[in-house]
């Protein structure tokens, strides 16, 4: 079994949703190790739930912990390789870590877009990986040529407006390495529950 796509999950916080994308041979799981978040993750749930998981690897996501805190904090874990961030301005300190680093932003227009499309030579310098997530922009044919555009230099995931009906056309037409989901106990984005998400990776997954 494999998945016709890179697929990561994001804010997996129970051992059941962990162990089902796992089986569906999702790429890259990710865990928020943010205190006093919904979904944190302590060090030893961590451990619980990864040393049921094998053939896939991890991802310790943040929103606006400063990089000297994130690396202080992943010594108290075992098995992350990547780091996602929000703030742009913390990739100068983290791009020359052994962690590959995914940069989560949110775009609300065609601009956002553009602008992030002036900066993808730094992007691709670094191989920085962008998660682009909205709760404003449907992927309309503008905004799917400004995602091919800016795929075009350097790794995109994309993170809004998937349906299992939609998802193979979305990735093929945007030329995207692939999609992000969230898990957790909520289903995002925009999926009211699990069985959407199974419902995506389903349509993903390649027939033996």
């Amino acid at each position: 079994m494999a998945l016709k796509t890179f697929v990561k999950i994001s804010a997996v916080n129970n051992l059941s949703d962990a162990r089902y994308c796992a089986g569906m041979q999702v790429n890259l799981m990710g865990f928020s190790l943010e205190e006093n978040t919904k979904n944190f993750t302590s060090p030893e749930k961590f451990k619980e739930i990864t040393d049921w998981l094998s053939g896939l690897e991890y991802i310790a996501e943040f929103s606006h912990t400063h990089p000297e805190r994130i690396l202080t904090i992943l010594q108290q874990y075992d098995g992350f390789h990547h780091i996602q961030i929000e703030e742009e301005i913390h990739l100068k300190m983290l791009v020359n870590t052994p962690y590959g680093i995914v940069l989560k932003q949110s775009i609300n227009s065609k601009e956002d877009l553009e602008e992030l499309i002036k900066k993808v030579d730094s992007y691709q310098q670094h191989n920085i990986t962008l998660l682009l997530e909205s709760e404003k922009l449907e992927l309309s044919a503008e905004i799917t040529d400004k995602i091919k555009q800016l795929a075009s230099s350097c790794q995109v995931l994309i993170g809004f407006g998937l349906s299992a009906d939609n998802v193979l056309n979305v990735v093929e037409q945007t030329e995207a390495k692939g999609i992000s989901m969230e898990g957790g106990d909520e289903i995002k984005p925009g999926l009211k529950d699990f069985d959407e998400l199974a419902e995506i990776l389903e349509t993903l997954e390649i027939e033996d």
